[in-house]
């Protein structure tokens, strides 16, 4: 698994249509009516990797596992939601197991698809599903306060350390700072908005390549803080129905695009959450795996099997590019362009490992 990423706006923003477009499914029902999805959706999707597969074809892997992503696609949340109203509320916990949001925002205007406040003001919306998940983070935390007061007074050490974390975090979420902006580690409180969000501003077709007004404003309050991705859900359905990869960059181009939504996810979610890619090569096997950045060698291999970083000794280093150039493993030892490196060795982006161990 490469990483998950929970769905989430207002009732008729594209929320599902993004979702059906990126899975490339119909899982998630998309009609023109407030709380369409009744229960939470789950798609994954491959993760394109140009790499994986011309490091498969040096070896002729019989098998070819990509990393994936994993998203959830949520009802649509309203005002109230935190409280009972619509039924969002139901599904909040489904985003807490997520690593990040994508956050859609409806940046169009069409009369034939109502807004469930009347009118498309982008700031407006975010503010709405925002305050929505503070409360509800609000709510929770209120109960975790509660329950570390208690151990704190039997005198606690990591209580009262988590105990004041958690009073900083309170007062800024009742004064609408949301947790992930909160100069406190978070972690601990498992919290909807210490996650990491992407906003995602659906366009209409026409300003796929270039935005417009609404997706503008969308940048200029939040660009600094968190990924703003334009997009444009019917685009993305399109492109979901092209099978051939020629053809699928030819319709990109015509449209001024550079690159498919979904990549975009991809990209910017590994650049967000910090993350990349290593892989294991060989006849049988040919497989991507994702780690955090600065995760040392043994790390890595727990990533493949625990008993691999219980048991590491050393690991074996190839780049991609002197697999590609030399034609494999052998030959690139012969070369001697493979790297034996220790428990200390920091993994590098698309480090091809043969890890050792003794268990």
């Amino acid at each position: 698994m490469g990483f998950n990423c929970g769905i989430v706006g207002l009732p008729n923003v594209g929320k599902s249509t993004l979702f059906n477009a990126l899975t490339q499914s119909a899982a998630a029902d998309a009609q023109n009516y407030p709380f369409c999805t009744i229960e939470p959706n789950t798609g994954r999707v491959v993760v394109p990797d140009e790499t994986l597969l011309k490091l498969a074809a040096v070896d002729n892997s019989e098998k070819i596992i990509p990393t994936q992503l994993e998203i959830v696609d949520i009802a649509g949340l309203v005002r109230g939601a935190s409280t009972g109203e619509g039924l969002g509320n139901k599904f909040l916990g489904n985003i807490l197991e997520t690593d990040a949001i994508i956050h859609v925002v409806r940046c169009f205007e069409n009369d034939d698809i109502v807004h469930v406040n009347g009118k498309i003001d982008p700031i407006s919306d975010i503010d709405t599903i925002e305050t929505e998940l503070m409360l509800a983070d609000l709510e929770s935390l209120e109960k975790q306060i509660k329950n570390l007061t208690k151990k704190a007074h039997g005198n606690d050490k990591d209580a009262i350390k988590l105990l004041a974390d958690a009073e900083i975090i309170r007062t800024n979420l009742t004064n609408g700072t949301p947790a992930r902006d909160v100069n406190v580690d978070a972690k601990p409180f498992n919290l909807l908005t210490a996650k990491p969000v992407i906003y995602v501003c659906n366009v209409d077709e026409a300003a796929a390549a270039t935005g417009n007004e609404f997706s503008k404003r969308v940048i200029e309050k939040y660009g600094e803080k968190s990924p703003v991705l334009i997009i444009s859900s019917k685009i993305e359905m399109e492109i979901a129905q092209i099978a051939d990869m020629a053809e699928r960059k030819m319709f990109l181009d015509d449209l001024g695009l550079k690159q498919s939504g979904l990549e975009q996810v991809i990209k910017t979610g590994y650049k967000t959450l910090g993350l990349q890619t290593f892989y294991t090569v060989g006849p049988k096997e040919a497989h991507a795996w994702t780690i955090k950045s600065g995760m040392t060698a043994p790390q890595a291999a727990g990533k493949i099997h625990t008993d691999f970083e219980r048991g590491f000794i050393r690991a074996e280093i190839i780049t991609p590019d002197d697999y590609l150039q030399y034609g494999g493993e052998v030959k690139v030892k012969e070369a001697g362009k493979m790297r034996t490196v220790g428990r200390d060795y920091i993994m590098q982006p698309g480090d091809i490992c043969h890890f050792l161990f003794n268990v």
